[in-house]
């Protein structure tokens, strides 16, 4: 394929779209023009531990990865941690991305790659995403634009009209070379600003719950146990408990996760529910949910206090070799245990978005951890029963 034919394949690719593409990667491989240095790396002087800041652009928003005494944070949530995983992920990308086709085209051909630069403004259609890379000293070691995934005919489809959607690659431009458009091999999907893809996923989790409160007035809540493995109880109050209810308001706390993190929000108002967990670690976690004021996400704040205690209490009836053994099982946990209080501690001067989904098991209202009444004749059996069975009693042979 020479150059004429190499921009008319572009041209094919602003008519045809993703069939374009494909046609286009399927004739790269016979691309074989002098000067074009197929499998080169695309930054062949680009080592990852010289990166210390990466700012991620495209039409709608930007995101900015800046690391500060070894420790990677997100600039545009208030210094949160980043996904360090992630990070390693991209920057090892780009250090190993190889050139499969290179060709110098012009500007109108950029725009139907989604090739141009966002950071010179602009506005719908062609903008690409910007990769900006800056060492220790802030100068700049890496720019790159991503545009389009390439894409190739599905190997395990072996029909002839089959519809080529299968990543093969993307379309970037290389530093310092502004209309050199690349092809690499790797579709990079993690090239996009949506923070939820950089913010660190380690959440809290509280575990090991004594006792967990909500709400106030005729709808606050309270249950505990004595043991960790004890049934859960109702703390004062009429009704009987909900075992159901109870095991997933104590699993979601153990569960949770978020979306975003503001810098801004503040979980405060009327709507406010504050729950109180207590744990058998001696730790107390405080935390307000309020609906946010628009869409169907809660904001969610919490604040972590206490310490767990240097040795273990052992439990009721427990024979001295359990004693022993759990004794020093915990004091090998222990410094886990407190490395994690340090990190959640910390987490607590954020505000989080979190879909109302997870929080659903801990939003209930007294009446909806209480077992309900059975009316006369619905044919419900009652909580763990089947229908015609008192609460809890089962057929002969029935799993629980």
């Amino acid at each position: 394929m020479n150059r004429k034919q190499f921009l008319i394949m572009l041209a094919l690719v602003g008519v045809l779209g993703g069939a374009g593409l494909a046609m286009f990667w399927q004739d790269l491989a016979g691309y074989k023009e002098a000067g074009a240095k197929i499998g080169a790396k695309v930054l062949p002087d680009l080592k990852a531990a010289d990166a210390t800041e990466i700012r991620l652009k495209d039409a709608k928003s930007e995101i900015t990865l800046v690391s500060k005494n070894g420790s990677w944070g997100v600039k545009e949530r208030g210094g949160y941690p980043a996904d360090v995983a992630e990070i390693s992920e991209l920057l090892a990308k780009l250090v190993e991305a190889k050139v499969v086709q290179s060709e110098t085209v012009g500007e109108s051909l950029l725009g139907r790659l989604n090739l141009l630069d966002p950071s010179k403004g602009g506005k719908g259609d062609g903008l690409g995403t910007l990769v900006e890379l800056k060492d220790k000293t802030g100068k700049q070691i890496a720019h790159l634009i991503f545009g389009k995934v390439s894409l190739k005919k599905d190997p395990g489809n072996p029909l002839p009209n089959a519809v080529d959607g299968v990543p093969a690659g993307r379309y970037m431009i290389a530093t310092g070379k502004v209309q050199t458009v690349v092809v690499v091999s790797d579709p990079f999907a993690n090239v996009e600003t949506r923070p939820g893809r950089w913010l660190a996923k380690n959440f809290f989790k509280a575990d090991r719950i004594r006792s967990l409160s909500s709400g106030e007035g005729k709808e606050q809540w309270k249950i505990a146990r004595e043991l960790e493995y004890s049934q859960w109880k109702f703390a004062g109050g009429a009704g009987q408990l909900d075992p159901s209810a109870a095991v997933g308001a104590n699993n979601a706390l153990g569960q949770l996760a978020f979306s975003d993190v503001s810098t801004d929000a503040k979980v405060e108002g009327d709507n406010v529910r504050t729950l109180v967990a207590e744990t058998f670690d001696n730790l107390t976690y405080t935390i307000k949910i309020a609906k946010q004021k628009a869409g169907d996400d809660y904001l969610f704040n919490f604040v972590l206090t206490g310490a767990p205690p240097k040795t273990r209490t052992p439990e009721k009836d427990e024979k001295p070799d359990e004693v022993k053994r759990r004794a020093e099982e915990y004091e090998k946990s222990l410094k886990a245990l407190e490395a994690r209080v340090e990190f959640e501690k910390i987490l607590g001067q954020w505000v989080y978005v979190m879909p109302a989904k997870t929080l659903e098991p801990l939003l209930k209202d007294r009446a909806q951890m209480t077992v309900q009444p059975r009316k006369p004749g619905d044919g419900k059996g009652g909580p763990g029963g089947p229908p015609g069975m008192p609460p809890g009693m089962m057929m002969p042979g029935m799993a629980r």
